[in-house]
């Protein structure tokens, strides 16, 4: 699949958006490293908290069909169907992308003018996952 497919997935996903609170609708779609793709929308709700964004939208719906094997994923947002700037993962999306992903893990960001590659760890420096916080020793008194 090339970036470009991926990325007209998420414009796709970003249709689906129920964004009622902020307006801003945002699409993802995510390449499992089998060729599938899963692609997932924003889903607010009036009390904010239980707002689930479009990556890990698409994120839970591949691990729940047994997916384990990232390669990229292609990210888009803005207001009334209109891409108005890059939407990069909120922090708690980058932390699940940690949890499944390596550090080449690669991420679209698509704007108005086309789309910025960069890989996880350029935008999760300094990140911890379940691989590097089980192998490292933990210090005395924490």
């Amino acid at each position: 699949m090339t970036p470009e497919q991926l990325v007209s997935m998420a414009k796709e996903a970003m249709t689906h958006a129920y964004a009622p609170y902020s307006g801003y609708q945002v699409g993802a779609a995510l390449l499992c490293a089998d060729g599938s793709v899963y692609c997932g929308c924003n889903i607010e709700n009036a009390s904010f908290t239980p707002t689930v964004c479009a990556e890990r939208t698409a994120f839970f719906k591949a691990l729940y069909d047994g997916h384990r094997d990232f390669t990229a994923i292609a990210v888009c947002g803005g207001k009334d169907g209109v891409i108005t700037s890059q939407f990069p993962p909120c922090g708690v999306c980058r932390q699940v992308m940690r949890e499944f992903c390596e550090d080449d893990f690669i991420l679209y960001l698509i704007g108005p003018e086309g789309f910025e590659t960069v890989t996880l760890s350029q935008i999760l420096p300094y990140s911890f996952s379940a691989k590097t916080h089980m192998s490292q020793p933990r210090e005395e008194g924490r």
